[in-house]
């Protein structure tokens, strides 16, 4: 409940930041003072209102701004606001620009200072609140813990680091050596807020009898349920139908920064298509002057999950260079599965340009538009050399939806030559997923096509 209720003023607070923003550039004092050009007003800004309010909480989530500790540093809050109050303003200019819709550049300059200002103030007074001696009487929530000696000095240790005094632990109990009696005195002594359970090696019909208790009671109770130890996976609490479920994920769960990055995927291939039109149309006049053959390069990969689709490419090899691989299987430069050869022969002398400058994956932006990649994934890999993977866990790379570029690409690319490597960086990248990582993989790919680093 906390975190909607930021969110709901943080959203009133971009839409004043907006206003103000535009108030300020078309005020004639502001404009004397400053010596900007005399301009024309834009349509009213009312219509940008409602995408603020709906984007820039959705962004700040995204960045994690709202799961911070309450003992974060300003520095973290600094951080974590700036980068939502930055993506914000690029998703705004760049909705104008889709839209060809005019606005004073400094006004954009203007709304990303403001909000970031009237947040950040907000936040300062929240913890101010919350620190002062009123404050904490009216949000501590006395908590007791049930569980082994064990698995509460576990929690205790965990609320000390979390909490920052928000929940204090007032008892505990193990219900394995004390009567679902004593629990009852318990909420009563300490007029308990809450109830805590650690079930990992509780019995199942005794966390029910403490939960009937504090039913009656008309106290809430948290199960920490971590009955199963996993490597990877990340339990999360679902809906089935009416039936709380456990849901054990090693991707990304669903949530708004995954539908920010669907639209960055739709929006990203349409404008990079529109851009390179004109020169995809000479790319493809050329391959169909300098070699006979068909223009594109059709080949069935594996997409989310294995799932088969057809990938486009431009054809830079040799109309029957699939038949001719197999004589060439010796030549394999990488471990596993992959197949890849300096200097291969199939390669036509138009496809060595094409390919050390990545021109060749550019039809890739249509399996993109398609919903079949994405712009940052895994590299789609052929069906046939994904039959071949001798270990289970590389599957795992297809748990998520296959990209253009990856932790791979601005790796070196083909100067990765064990596969193992190549998995354990498409991993890394599927652990370590977020909006920002995205962002960050995409600017270091530009320069990285562009000098041709590690391309075959």
């Amino acid at each position: 409940m906390r975190m909607q209720v930021h969110q709901v003023v943080d959203a009133g607070l971009f839409a004043l930041s907006f206003w103000l923003a535009y108030v300020l550039r078309w005020n004639p004092v502001v404009e004397e003072t400053l010596h900007l050009y005399r301009l024309p007003v834009p349509e009213p800004f009312q219509t940008w209102v409602l995408f603020l309010v709906l984007a820039g909480p959705l962004v700040l989530e995204a960045q994690g701004f709202y799961n911070r500790p309450l003992s974060s540093s300003r520095w973290t809050t600094a951080w974590l606001l700036a980068k939502g109050c930055l993506f914000t303003t690029l998703g705004i200019i760049f909705m104008l620009f889709l839209l060809h819709n005019v606005m004073a550049r400094v006004v954009m300059i203007w709304f990303g200072d403001i909000s970031f200002l009237l947040i950040f103030i907000k936040e300062e007074m929240v913890m101010l609140g919350f620190r002062s001696k009123l404050g904490q009487a009216q949000y501590r929530r006395r908590f007791l813990l049930i569980g082994t000696g064990e698995e509460t000095a576990r929690i205790r240790s965990e609320l000390k680091t979390k909490s920052s005094g928000s929940l204090e632990v007032v008892d505990e109990l193990d219900l394995y050596e004390t009567p679902i009696e004593r629990l009852v005195e318990l909420l009563h002594k300490h007029s308990i807020n809450g109830v805590i359970i650690s079930a990992k090696r509780s019995f199942f019909d005794q966390v029910e009898g403490a939960i009937k208790v504090c039913e009656l009671e008309g106290i809430e109770v948290w199960l920490v349920a971590d009955f199963f130890k996993t490597q990877i996976s990340r339990t999360g609490l679902d809906d089935f139908y009416g039936q709380p479920v456990l849901v054990f994920r090693t991707v990304p769960e669903a949530s708004w920064e995954s539908v920010l990055k669907q639209a960055m995927d739709f929006c990203g291939a349409l404008v990079a298509l529109a851009i390179l039109a004109i020169p995809l149309a000479i790319v493809a006049l050329l391959i169909k002057l300098t070699s006979p053959g068909p223009v594109f390069f059709r080949q069935q990969r594996s997409g989310l999950n294995g799932h088969p689709f057809v990938l486009y490419k431009f054809r830079t090899m040799v109309t029957n260079a699939e038949q001719l691989q197999h004589e060439l299987g010796a030549m394999n430069e990488m471990s596993g599965p992959v197949f890849k050869l300096t200097n291969d022969p199939r390669i036509t002398p138009l496809g060595k340009f094409l390919r050390k400058f990545s021109i060749d994956e550019f039809p890739q932006f249509f399996n993109v538009l398609r919903g079949e990649m994405s712009l940052v994934g895994p590299r789609p890999l052929p069906v046939d050399e994904v039959k071949r993977f001798h270990d289970p866990g590389y599957r795992r790379r297809l748990s998520v939806k296959p990209g253009l570029t990856c932790l791979w690409q601005i790796s070196g690319r083909n100067n990765v030559k064990d596969f193992r490597d190549w998995v354990r960086l498409d991993l890394e990248y599927i652990d370590n997923w977020s909006l920002w990582l995205d962002c960050k993989i995409l600017c270091r790919t530009v320069p990285v096509v562009l000098v041709g680093v590690g391309a075959k």
